[in-house]
């Protein structure tokens, strides 16, 4: 297929996707946590992987219509090869899979919730800076508003989660919004696409290690011998 099919595609099916991914579905803001918490802990977790695996599947489709549109592949390749500096590491949050298989129950749940916060100012930004550009497809930057939607409802679920498995309320961080997110804009034309790409790029890490986390969690809930 070429890129103008798979646009073409994408805008078709998007209504579609937009209806079907809501698995958290906690009703409306007022009655939002006492419906969310009439789910069973199993049933809510498992909409909040679902949840997850959503996002991180539209991160995906997002890099990579970013990519074709903005990314000249030798930058691509450049880019891919120095690596990013993603905000998200002033978090420390284990990566390693031994580090990950260590941390309690407790913690894994709390570091979905950190993940998750930190990057909900971050997708207000990107769609902010991506309505300038005026060769900015309108499937992406639906795919930028569908993804900060969702976030916010994945926050609430993993609220609620935390409440319902540990009986208590979300832990503060001792991590500012000024640490992990810079608030000066990019005066630059690609300065700011290569911020976005870079933004871009490291919310489909960060969605991942959410996935890997919470499915390790389901596993241990399920007492599943040796969780990978």
């Amino acid at each position: 297929q070429t890129a103008l099919q798979e646009v073409l595609l994408a805008v078709s099916l998007w209504p579609i996707l937009f209806t079907i991914s809501n698995p958290i579905n906690c009703g409306d803001e007022q009655s939002s946590l006492s419906n969310c918490l009439s789910i069973s802990q199993e049933k809510l977790l498992d909409r909040v992987i679902q949840h997850t695996e959503l996002i991180f599947r539209v991160s995906e489709e997002s890099c990579t219509l970013f990519e074709e549109m903005f990314i000249p592949l030798p930058l691509q390749l450049q880019t891919n090869q120095a690596g990013n500096a993603c905000m998200t590491k002033a978090l420390h949050i284990p990566s390693s899979k031994s580090e990950i298989q260590q941390i309690t129950d407790k913690w894994l749940l709390h570091s979905v919730l950190m993940l998750v916060q930190s990057w909900i100012k971050p997708l207000v930004y990107l769609q902010t800076t991506m309505t300038q550009y005026d060769f900015a497809s309108e499937t992406l930057l639906n795919k930028t508003k569908w993804m900060l939607e969702k976030l916010i409802s994945l926050e609430q679920g993993v609220v609620v989660l935390i409440k319902k498995m540990l009986n208590e309320g979300a832990m503060a961080t001792t991590v500012t919004e000024q640490d992990l997110f810079p608030t000066d804009l990019q005066p630059d034309i690609l300065a700011s696409i290569m911020n976005d790409y870079n933004l871009l790029s490291c919310f489909k890490k960060d969605t991942h290690k959410m996935e890997i986390l919470l499915k390790l969690l389901k596993c241990r809930q399920n007492e599943i011998y040796n969780c990978a």
